[in-house]
């Protein structure tokens, strides 16, 4: 499994060496787009629309646009610098609370946590500590030069971290339009509901949910793959150049030049008498 972050984690004078790796995969199937004449997949490029030029990465800078068409350049060594030293950093569990505490709307992407050399006795130590407290850790972690926020808690056998959301991040419901008021709900219609959910309750089963969408796109285009319903890229075309053709003409008029025969003399006019 591959590890996507290397480093440690602490809480109070224990330190643990661990790894993250990404504990969810995105299973899209990822379509791309062709040229329908030519069935050619098409290509995107990075284009300067002042100097109508394509550039490439050695010509690209970051910035941070503060308005409309202003911008703040930072440079990379800058950014480097600034990402190292908060690399170096072990994350730290500050605090710790109650899992229900924290709505899911927080909840971003998740990592298997392993302890790394040396590190599976204080492992151990967090995970027991976790399980008879009933309580989760939350901790900061800087993951792609992007610090985040994170819980640390038991999940099966393992530790488990997961980044969230910062409050900042998340939008407020007051931006939401069209929120409907209680004042709505009848109290008929209100029973019929509570039965239909209650009919509906059940034991969460994560592996009978399937992604249906998915599996008929594959089945779709497995299905067009035995039927040799495929196309094939054409190869590209090699547009003439008017220079080879310009030379080409030139020489092919100097070598039928030099085959015609030389002119023979007029025949020196006879002298009058």
């Amino acid at each position: 499994m591959h590890t996507v972050w290397k480093g440690s984690i602490s809480f109070g004078l224990v330190n643990i060496p661990i790894k993250l790796h990404a504990a969810t995969d995105n299973n899209d199937i990822k379509l791309r787009q062709l040229h329908k004449e030519c069935n050619s997949p098409i290509n995107y490029k990075k284009v300067c629309p002042i100097c109508d030029k394509e550039v490439d990465g050695e010509e690209l800078v970051k910035a941070y646009e503060y308005s409309k068409n202003k911008f703040v350049v930072l440079d990379a060594d800058d950014l480097e610098k600034l990402k190292k030293e908060n690399e170096d950093k072990a994350v730290e569990i500050v605090d710790f609370v109650k899992l229900e505490e924290i709505d899911p709307i927080y909840f971003e992407k998740s990592y298997f946590i392993a302890p790394d050399a040396n590190g599976g006795k204080a492992y151990a130590l967090l995970r027991k500590a976790l399980q008879e407290s009933g309580k989760i850790g939350v901790a900061k972690i800087i993951i792609r030069s992007k610090e985040q926020l994170a819980v640390v808690r038991v999940y099966q056998d393992s530790l488990l971290m997961e980044t969230i959301h910062f409050p900042d991040e998340v939008r407020s419901i007051q931006d939401v339009p069209n929120i409907p008021g209680e004042d709505l709900v009848v109290k008929k219609e209100l029973d019929t509901a509570l039965l239909l959910v209650d009919q509906l309750t059940t034991t969460f089963e994560p592996t009978k949910y399937t992604d249906d969408y998915r599996n008929a796109l594959m089945e779709l285009i497995e299905a067009k793959k035995s039927g040799n319903d495929t196309v094939s890229a054409s190869e590209k075309r090699t547009a003439p150049s008017n220079v080879t053709d310009l030379m080409t003409a030139l020489q092919a008029s100097l070598d039928r030049t030099q085959k015609k025969p030389a002119p023979r003399k007029r025949a020196a006019a006879k002298k009058r008498a």
